[in-house]
């Protein structure tokens, strides 16, 4: 992936005026090579940066930065690929906000909070907005649960307005939930899995919450931080363990064996993410400065080595994110470094 002149650049980079965590892609079709980035400084107050490249000029300029309290353990954009809806985005934290983009203003439009009586807050540790219907939002927290948001929104007299209300709450795990993701099984809608700090990888039915699956446990119960469903064939989803070097696969037909593992980092993986456009294509990243490209249709048979190897020589990959309306396009962030890489 090495940068040539012009407007053929394979590699463009923004820098932040602090470290950056959480990062995604803008899905709408209009607002091409935006993202969001969230500032990782360890105090309440903290940043949420809107970022767009100019394709003539070939330079990122923020067009709209705001206050977040603590930092955002994830960012994401509406899945809205026609963009039909209002330029939303939404931010964990202490809590679930929804925001209207704007240039230069971003307005809160919503705080999605499910414990309005108490002073205590279980922080999000991270959320998926629903692609097959945007008005679902799942979060899922530290307390052992995953709550999932319907959200409604509307324009009386002209003026956008978000609002929204818990439609179930579940406990998930025996202990903390990492991550949550819907998958494209079943219509999209319905079925989620979740990851947490008791090892396992658990799907859910939203028409049937009496009963959950266990798709997958670690065998020395160590924590499941990441979980990434395949964007093509909902069959099978990715996951990866605290402090570990290598990304499990799974298929959810057959359960708790791991259908491959992708092990070529040399630290501990932080981001997975699937391709938007390909059933056999994943990116990883992790702190050996690495984002790999594995070609996974060789399984069951044993995956060897990635396809692409990109090095950020200045610092640990922190955040992986293949754009869903490019999928040309992979961003990551290091050190107060955000970078996009034409794949």
């Amino acid at each position: 992936m090495s940068a040539t002149a012009g407007k053929r650049k394979e590699i463009y980079k923004y820098l932040a005026p602090w470290p950056l965590y959480s990062m995604n892609w803008s899905v709408r079709p209009d607002k091409r090579f935006r993202l969001a980035l969230g500032s990782f400084i360890e105090e309440y107050n903290n940043k949420v940066q809107i970022i767009s490249l100019d394709e003539e000029t070939s330079e990122f300029s923020a067009k709209s930065t705001f206050d977040h309290p603590y930092p955002t353990t994830k960012i994401m954009w509406i899945p809205d690929s026609k963009g039909i809806y209002p330029d939303l985005l939404a931010t964990s934290g202490d809590y679930l906000r929804v925001w209207r983009a704007g240039e230069p203003d971003t307005r809160l439009e919503c705080v999605l909070n499910n414990n309005k009586n108490s002073d205590f807050c279980a922080p999000l540790t991270s959320f998926d907005w629903n692609e097959v219907d945007p008005n679902l939002v799942g979060t899922s927290s530290i307390d052992t649960t995953c709550t999932i948001w319907g959200l409604e929104t509307g324009q009386p007299h002209g003026r956008v307005y978000v609002a929204g209300h818990v439609k179930t709450q579940l406990i998930a795990h025996d202990k903390e939930v990492y991550d949550i993701a819907f998958s494209r099984a079943g219509g999209g809608r319905d079925m989620f899995a979740s990851v947490g700090a008791d090892g396992s990888v658990r799907m859910f039915d939203l028409r049937h919450l009496e009963h959950s699956t266990i798709i997958y446990e670690d065998p020395t119960h160590t924590a499941l931080l990441r979980l990434a469903w395949n964007k093509q064939d909902p069959n099978y989803l990715a996951t990866v363990a605290m402090d570990s070097c290598e990304v499990i696969i799974l298929d959810v037909r057959v359960p708790c064996t791991p259908v491959a593992r992708l092990s070529n980092h040399r630290a501990c993986v932080n981001g997975i993410a699937w391709a938007p456009h390909s059933s056999c294509h994943i990116c990883t990243a992790g702190d050996d400065h690495q984002a790999l490209i594995w070609d996974i249709q060789q399984m069951p048979r044993a995956i060897e080595d990635p396809i692409l190897a990109y090095t950020a020589a200045e610092g640990e990959v922190n955040q992986i994110q293949w754009g869903a309306t490019q999928p040309d396009w992979i961003a990551i962030c290091y050190n107060k470094a955000c970078e996009i890489l034409r794949v």
